[in-house]
């Protein structure tokens, strides 16, 4: 006689089964190549960092970490991107401050929330206020007094609507009571250019694209956005010693997978990441771009983003922040 197998049993036993397969997969991650989505444009300050830091990912893995840039939208596009793809940790989502910002702003086609799980934070960098080389303006005083005489005549770049280069030149306009005119373009790299030709007055650049422009003489700086002074550029005053109180605004990037990653995989990139970050090649290389390697853990990094995006909401609210 034949014997029987009771459909509950059957059914655990295919979970079990999976659940079996899929951490054997875990174990072995990664076991080929990984591609890191940069939601921004070659060039730009997110793309500069995700490149050292894919490099040395790449040596403590033992397998090729490939950069793709899908820019646009302020960083949403790619992000969707990631958010559609298979959750087995070999599509990765290397993302910036706007990360925690856009969903204040913007109706996103993905969940920022409950579509990733927060992997780790790599870097943390100030933002510099610059000007082109032969600007009028010698410091932040200067453009805040020249845009108080003159209303909506200058102007502001940032890599984006809604991304933090907007948001700290928001946070100004609203601290000074100064009217600026936004100029927002698809990434750093076009916006420097810009910048740098005079055709936009001022620009919050992110320090990993800008500090070499600006040691090398191509950007004149202002002010930087952090509440201390940069140690690459001790000369140059804060914000807030600029004259505006309490003025603190910081980018970040970080790792992130798309929702259902095993938290084996998670893990594991969350080691590969600290790994990398924990080079003396890796760390020497962000520090010449001006940034800070962070390297936290996943629960950490989930914490953070989660205070951030609280953070921004309520400053997009109270300033009435919009999107075009």
């Amino acid at each position: 006689m034949k014997k029987r197998t009771h459909p509950a049993r059957a059914a655990l036993a295919a979970a079990l089964g999976l659940t079996a397969a899929a951490a054997a997969q875990a174990a072995g991650y990664p076991d080929k190549p990984i591609t890191v989505v940069v939601p921004y444009s070659a060039g730009g300050g997110a793309d500069n960092a995700a490149r050292i830091i894919a490099q040395g990912m790449a040596e403590t893995s033992g397998q090729s970490v490939v950069i793709e840039n899908k820019g646009g939208a302020s960083g949403s596009i790619g992000a969707a991107y990631v958010a559609r793809a298979n959750p087995d940790g070999y599509t990765v989502l290397y993302d910036a401050s706007a990360f925690a910002i856009n969903p204040a702003l913007r109706k996103l086609p993905y969940d920022a929330k409950k579509d990733f799980i927060p992997v780790s934070q790599a870097v943390s960098v100030p933002n510099i206020l610059v000007a082109a080389p032969g600007s009028a303006f010698g410091s932040l005083s200067d453009f805040i007094k020249a845009a108080k005489d003159q209303p909506n005549h200058y102007t502001y770049a940032s890599y984006g609507p809604g991304s933090l280069a907007q948001m700290a030149a928001e946070l100004l306009k609203k601290d000074t009571g100064i009217k600026a005119i936004h100029v927002p373009y698809k990434g750093g790299a076009p916006a420097i250019v810009d910048v740098m030709g005079g055709q936009v007055d001022v620009y919050f650049a992110n320090a990993a694209s800008s500090l070499n422009y600006v040691t090398g003489g191509k950007l004149k700086a202002l002010a930087v956005s952090s509440s201390r002074r940069m140690p690459e550029l001790p000369d140059v005053p804060t914000v807030a010693e600029s004259g505006v109180k309490n003025f603190d605004v910081v980018e970040w990037n970080g790792f992130f997978l798309p929702a259902g990653a095993p938290p084996e995989v998670v893990t594991r990139l969350q080691d590969v990441v600290q790994k990398a970050l924990a080079r003396p090649e890796t760390r020497e290389k962000l520090g010449k771009l001006g940034l800070t390697p962070v390297g936290s853990s996943a629960a950490d990094f989930a914490r953070f983003v989660d205070e951030e995006q609280t953070r921004w909401a309520e400053v997009v609210k109270a300033n009435n922040i919009q999107v075009n």
